[in-house]
């Protein structure tokens, strides 16, 4: 190595932060116009190995600045986790003594407890749960799927717990867990809500059915399922065409607490546009549309997650109630689905302080309907 390669400074800033957050790369003293590259390496705690390479040509001065993001680097906060058979609870006192408000999460159609956006959320102030309601223990014990009132269960350990302000309980969904939010919010004499977020989800469901009958309403369609030229499985055009049954679809003009609908454009798993428009319709119709925010993204995918998260255009899915495996197609392009996600969860997180607090915290952005 030379003279001039020892001379090579490398500067990370802000040495920590959240995995939604970016931080800036520089290197200096480089010859002008040479070209390097950046490579990022780490080991998650369950042993899988993430790498990045990126390839640069120094300016004049011999500098290059890049910003970044911490996508799949785990940053230690403390936190307070407490552990159910059937969810995740998770706070954290960096945010302070609490108590917090309260976020119940829940996650689509495969099931298992997914802890990272409930983590990041309490990274943000929020005391989230997030509930397995597909593969819980009790199911595989008694061979039965869960009912309605395990919602509500859930929703009372939440708002019992000492470190919540009862009061300030708002949801999250999703995929099939926004279907169920939105079934919760509207019929549940329990679940009272601050506010719900709905991922590409639908309102389209047996609304006086549980887990199982919605899952076989699915299957009663399943003539609708197409699979593309690579063998990838479509099943967004299961609850198409919208029924005007009200029998098949949630009352979204019983909600009564502000609703954000996330829209991927280019959803092949749910017909999410469709949904959302309808449930519009249906709210300025019962004239509580002045509690719908809907932020639609052309060319993004099924799965909008926090940012930075990869985007996938299709992966392996496995039915929960048959066991079939499948190459689901999600969809989206990784340009705009990864600017959707970045601008989602910013405005996501804006809408849940505003309406558990009545206003944002300052470095919040406004929100708008795009």
């Amino acid at each position: 190595m030379d003279r001039e390669q020892c001379c090579v400074k490398l500067s990370v800033q802000p040495s920590r932060g959240l995995v939604d957050e970016k931080f800036t790369v520089l290197v200096q003293h480089v010859p002008p116009g040479s070209q390097l590259t950046v490579h990022a390496l780490h080991q998650c705690e369950d042993g899988h190995t993430w790498e990045a390479f990126a390839h640069y040509i120094a300016n004049a001065t011999g500098t290059v600045v890049q910003n970044l993001d911490l996508e799949n680097t785990v940053i230690r906060r403390e936190t307070s986790i407490i552990m159910y058979s059937k969810l995740f609870l998770v706070f954290d006192s960096s945010e302070g003594p609490g108590p917090f408000p309260g976020l119940l999460d829940l996650w689509g159609g495969e099931g298992h407890l997914l802890e990272y956006r409930v983590a990041l959320l309490a990274s943000h102030g929020f005391a989230s749960l997030t509930l397995d309601y597909l593969t819980p223990k009790i199911a595989s014990e008694t061979g039965k799927m869960v009912d309605n009132q395990y919602f509500e269960t859930a929703f009372r350990v939440l708002q019992q717990h000492p470190q919540v302000l009862g009061s300030r309980i708002g949801m999250m969904g999703l995929s099939l867990g926004a279907s169920f939010t939105l079934k919760m919010a509207a019929y549940s004499e329990v679940i009272k809500l601050s506010s719900i977020v709905c991922i590409n989800g639908t309102h389209v469901q047996p609304v006086n059915g549980s887990v199982e009958e919605m899952l076989e309403y699915c299957r009663s369609n399943a003539e609708k399922t197409r699979f593309n030229e690579e063998n990838q499985v479509i099943w967004r055009d299961l609850p198409l065409p919208i029924p005007t049954d009200p029998e098949l679809k949630v009352d979204v003009g019983r909600l009564q607490c502000p609703v954000m609908l996330v829209v991927a454009e280019d959803d092949q798993n749910w017909p999410a546009s469709e949904s959302a428009q309808d449930m519009k319709e249906m709210m300025e119709q019962a004239g509580n549309s002045h509690l719908l925010t809907i932020l639609s993204y052309p060319n993004a995918s099924h799965l909008i997650e926090p940012p930075y998260t990869p985007h996938f255009r299709a992966s392996s899915f496995k039915t929960v109630d048959r066991g079939q495996t499948f190459m689901a197609l999600w969809g989206g392009d990784t340009v705009p689905h990864a600017r959707a996600q970045e601008d989602a969860w910013r405005k996501m997180l804006a809408f849940l302080q505003e309406n558990f607090y009545g206003s944002t915290k300052p470095a919040a952005t406004s929100l708008s309907h795009l």
